[in-house]
């Protein structure tokens, strides 16, 4: 039988790359359109109901965009809809948190030491956080604060602080981080399927009918776009953090976290007064930049899980059952011999501060836990140790497989 670990890694690298390509196409749009938005120019010489247009160079040809602020007096034969670019990111982007924090969650997803959860509580509040984060922030935008966008985008940043430090007291800093950024992303998502779209085909409608649209569908989506587009940098951030142990594994991370939001508003306030007048507030880098070094100075004051405390930890029964394994205790010292000089709590290889990925493998707790990644990494393929620091014997990658297949009765 051809091993399932590897089918479903496959399986795993097929989701992400598409939920990276489709994330690639959503942001690329959404970055184009807003700095088209804020470029446009009046001109005396547009037709009825149009309030600017622009003209760009690409690609060996001029494009000339016109923008109606409200609609055209007529319905144009072909009309391009601009929506499966943010569907498809957070589809494949859902796919993925199941597969890795779901059906993976006693590894991934919770984690013992913040909070005595089964997997079943930490996967309903893994989805139901996502569903609530959504109906608060829609009936936020609903209400009176609608109508004063500094307020209620103050409001949206302390809604994500606490939910920053309502993700960290419950699961693994890995997922803490992630699920921060989806539940930003379904914000995002839903604002384009709930608001934005539904209210661009009542103007279509209207156009179809003869009637005059209302420019109050249009505000609205403004106003969603509008917090879409603050909002799309610190959730790449987000993203990407879970390869990083500085900015998941430390006891501030929580606070990492909610700091990066507010690069987000430096960052698109330079470029989108770039775009509309020329030239960007360049305070706003100096601004970003201190942040920056204040993240760094927060990823540093890490208290972590010290060894002894390790070795006192109880196993999980994921944990109980990889290290009662037959062949565990030949696979325990072949990882302790060339995986733990990286992969500590206090690294000994020269130049090396922190374990890779935020990955101890010192004790046999620590190596219960991560068998799954050691099968693939040290196993089955050969990506770890890195070849120019060990040569692992091929005796010690076979011990690996052996007691892997064994737990699971290959």
């Amino acid at each position: 039988m051809y091993d399932l670990a590897v089918i479903w890694d496959w399986i795993e690298f097929s989701v992400r790359w598409l939920h990276v390509i489709t994330a690639m196409a959503w942001i690329g749009a959404s970055f184009y359109f807003i700095a088209l938005d804020l470029m446009l120019r009046p001109n005396p010489a547009l037709p009825k109901g149009a309030t600017g247009e622009e003209w760009e160079v690409h690609g060996g040809g001029f494009y000339h965009t016109v923008k109606y602020n409200v609609a055209p007096s007529e319905m144009p034969e072909h009309l391009t809809w601009h929506k499966w670019q943010s569907y498809s990111t957070w589809l494949s982007g859902a796919v993925l948190m199941m597969m890795i924090y779901w059906v993976g969650g006693e590894l991934f997803l919770l984690d013992p030491t913040r909070a005595d959860l089964a997997l079943w509580q930490g996967i309903v509040i893994s989805g139901g956080s996502l569903t609530i984060g959504w109906l608060v922030y829609d009936q936020m935008c609903k209400s009176r604060l609608g109508e004063n966008p500094t307020l209620l985008m103050l409001i949206l940043f302390a809604l994500l602080v606490a939910m920053s430090w309502g993700y960290n007291q419950i699961f693994t800093g890995r997922a803490a981080l992630l699920h921060l950024g989806a539940f930003t992303a379904t914000i995002m998502t839903a604002n384009v399927f709930f608001q934005i779209m539904p209210n661009q085909r009542i103007v279509v409608a209207d156009l179809k009918a003869g009637r005059v649209p209302d420019a109050r569908y249009g505000k609205i989506a403004k106003l969603r776009s509008t917090h879409n587009n603050y909002l799309t940098l610190p959730v790449v951030f987000l993203m990407l953090s879970i390869h990083y142990p500085l900015a998941f594994a430390t006891e501030y991370s929580w606070i990492i976290a909610s700091l990066v939001f507010l690069t987000g508003v430096t960052i698109r306030h330079y470029f989108n007064t770039m775009h509309r007048t020329g030239k960007g507030p360049f305070w706003t880098w100096g601004v970003t930049v201190a942040i920056m070094v204040l993240i760094a100075w927060l990823s540093t004051a890490q208290s972590g899980e010290s060894w002894e405390e390790a070795e006192l930890r109880e196993l999980t029964a994921y944990e109980q059952r990889f290290a009662s394994a037959e062949g565990f205790e030949d696979a325990y010292y072949a990882v302790l011999g060339n995986c733990s000089m990286c992969h500590a709590r206090e690294p000994v290889w020269p130049g090396m501060y922190w374990a890779p990925s935020g990955v101890y493998l010192e004790t046999a707790q620590d190596i219960a836990r991560h068998a799954s990644q050691i099968y693939l990494q040290s196993g089955i393929s050969h990506a770890m140790p890195p070849p120019n620091a060990i040569q692992m014997d091929p005796e010690a990658r076979r011990m690996i497989v052996a007691w892997i297949r064994d737990v699971r009765g290959q």
